[in-house]
């Protein structure tokens, strides 16, 4: 897809509520459980009355994210289509209420707010960065709402009001770590944008290469919308490692990627493994740059199941035969899917009746069967390792025996001691 135009360096500004929220979670860090508060007290304004219910979704539509969310969106529309289409959820036809959250945490929080206090929706659904989620967070906790978060990202959190439908860490990078363990890799080299997820999966990935012999033979970071990466591909280049591990996020992959082969770096020489490029991703950095990489994710269009041919041709038959389908939205159109499954076992649109009955339930998603665990409000996966292909598209070129169950604190792993703490 093209190039998105560049953010603002506007910060929009939130309420003082949500503003101080956010801030205290920020400066709390990301190694601990979301405290339970007595938001459950919060007034909700959602109307149950009428024939409708609403819900929200909240994806950056501009800005240098909009290379990945768009499809997001799209995909949670089609859900909502569907739905709607075989009779709603307890016999109310959705209605969606979109909002653009523009690439930044401020703005994904003020209109989260909205979203919940203005609009009056029963859930939203959206979010990508660790950072959009993390500034949310506060204000569904206080505000006592849900939000259904579709991306795969850093773990070491739950929230009784996020449910988690993309995977975590134990989903996506352990896997990942393991797979290229397998396959001799001794060295790593990091890179990735300089937020929350990268850093936190590196402590991660950090943690994992002390434990089974791999070297780190360097760790280098870049603010999101970054393009110039002549230094960091050439110290990459330097440290000869055995692989790269990508954290990059957003459109930065694309000059990442021209920049890594245009200094001779292949696929056979230093592979790289990422974990935030999809399908959609590959056509914007170009396929000639990303032509045998590696990719982490739990879904991928090709993917040969008759569930998954029916999401991929409905998906296209409404946006287009060259719109490929990706793990995010995938997961984003699974969540939508959760919410009403757990919805009609609840019997209800309250969110303590959604928290009480979420366990246990599933969905025949296009990347398989997947259930809410609902102790931790994440959802079972199962770890795929892709290689991308001259077509564009994704093919598994390794897969979990099954699902793996949620293990967002790593408490399995005697490695991961003291990184939630």
């Amino acid at each position: 897809m093209p190039r998105p135009p560049r953010i603002s360096l506007r910060r929009s500004a939130l309420t003082a509520s949500s503003l101080a929220a956010v801030t205290a979670l920020l400066l709390a860090g990301c190694g601990s459980k979301a405290s339970e508060t007595d938001s459950a007290n919060a007034t909700s304004c959602v109307d149950t009355s009428g024939p409708t219910i609403k819900v929200g979704a909240l994806n950056s539509l501009s800005g240098t994210m909009a290379i990945s969310e768009v499809t997001v969106r799209n995909a949670i529309d089609l859900a909502v289509e569907q739905i709607n289409a075989a009779g709603g959820v307890l016999g109310k036809q959705i209605q969606l209420v979109g909002e653009d959250g523009a690439s930044e945490p401020t703005v994904f929080a003020e209109k989260a707010e909205k979203l919940i206090s203005s609009d009056c929706v029963a859930a939203v659904f959206g979010g990508w960065t660790s950072s959009s989620r993390k500034a949310m967070l506060p204000v569904f906790e206080s505000k006592n709402s849900l939000l259904y978060y579709p991306v795969q990202y850093e773990g070491l959190e739950s929230s009784p009001n996020i449910f988690y439908t993309g995977a975590t860490t134990n989903q996506q990078i352990v896997p990942a770590l393991d797979y290229l363990k397998q396959k001799g890799v001794k060295s790593l080299y990091l890179v990735g944008s300089d937020y929350v997820f990268p850093q936190t999966a590196n402590r991660i990935i950090k943690a994992y290469a002390s434990a089974n012999g791999i070297e780190i033979k360097g760790e280098d970071y870049t603010p999101l919308g970054s393009t110039d990466f002549s230094t960091i591909v050439n110290k990459v280049r330097a440290a000869g490692a055995d692989a790269v591990f990508n954290t990059l996020n957003g459109d930065s992959n694309v000059a990442f990627f021209r920049e890594y082969r245009n200094v001779g770096l292949t696929p056979q020489q230093m592979p790289v493994v990422s974990v935030s490029i999809a399908e959609e991703e590959v056509g914007g950095i170009g396929v000639q740059n990303v032509t045998g990489q590696l990719t982490a994710w739990n879904y991928y269009q090709t993917i040969n199941t008759p569930t998954n041919d029916t999401f991929v041709k409905a998906f296209k038959a409404k946006f287009g035969a060259d719109k490929p389908t990706s793990d995010p939205m995938e997961a984003a159109y699974t969540s939508v899917y959760l919410w009403k499954n757990t919805v009609e076992k609840a019997k209800s649109f309250d969110v303590k009746a959604i928290q009480n009955s979420a366990g246990g339930v599933t969905f025949d998603a296009p990347e398989g069967l997947v259930t809410i665990d609902g102790e931790n409000h994440h959802i079972t996966k199962t770890a795929r390792i892709g290689e991308i292909r001259p077509d564009g598209l994704i093919y598994t070129i390794w897969e979990s025996p099954g699902p793996i169950k949620p293990d967002p604190f790593l408490k399995s792993y005697p490695w991961a001691a003291g990184l939630s703490g």
